[in-house]
């Protein structure tokens, strides 16, 4: 069976980073996502609530604000709660395993590189998966035509 979302839209506020009792870094946000029609003339937008834990939840904060365009990759989960007033309802969201910047380095603010949940060193080789949690642009180089691509 497969449970696999993947997610290109803008934040619809600043996610605000937070931990569980037991110490475990969360963040829960929403993200906007146009549809490719319209009603009328006017445009439509679904908005997505995705959640992320341990360092997906602290990249999340501390590189996207409200507005910034951001790309998620998890899986869909459903929950069931109880409400203030006792009525039972179920939220659906997306558990975030990857969250990646969309757009160009300038909307970005220069560019950040995206987190994935590898564990593998800094140091490892380049032919490896990295962890690029506390990465700078200067880790990377920018491709300005289609001739510079490898493929």
């Amino acid at each position: 069976m497969i449970n696999k979302a993947i997610l290109v839209g803008r934040l619809t506020a600043d996610p605000e980073l937070r931990s569980t009792q037991s110490g475990l870094s969360v963040v829960s946000f929403t993200v906007a996502i146009d549809r490719r029609y319209s009603n009328g003339g006017e445009r439509q937008a679904d908005f997505i609530n995705c959640v992320a834990w341990r360092q997906t939840a602290e990249f999340i904060s501390k590189y996207f604000n409200k507005g910034k365009l951001i790309g998620v990759e998890g899986s869909i989960q459903t929950r069931n709660y109880e409400d203030k007033q006792g009525n039972k309802r179920t939220a659906v969201e997306v558990v975030v395993d990857n969250a990646s910047f969309i757009g160009s380095k300038a909307e970005n603010g220069g560019g950040s590189p995206s987190y994935t949940n590898f564990d593998a060193p800094a140091s490892q080789p380049a032919a490896q998966p990295v962890s690029y949690q506390s990465g700078s642009v200067d880790d990377f180089q920018e491709i300005t035509s289609d001739e510079d691509l490898p493929f």
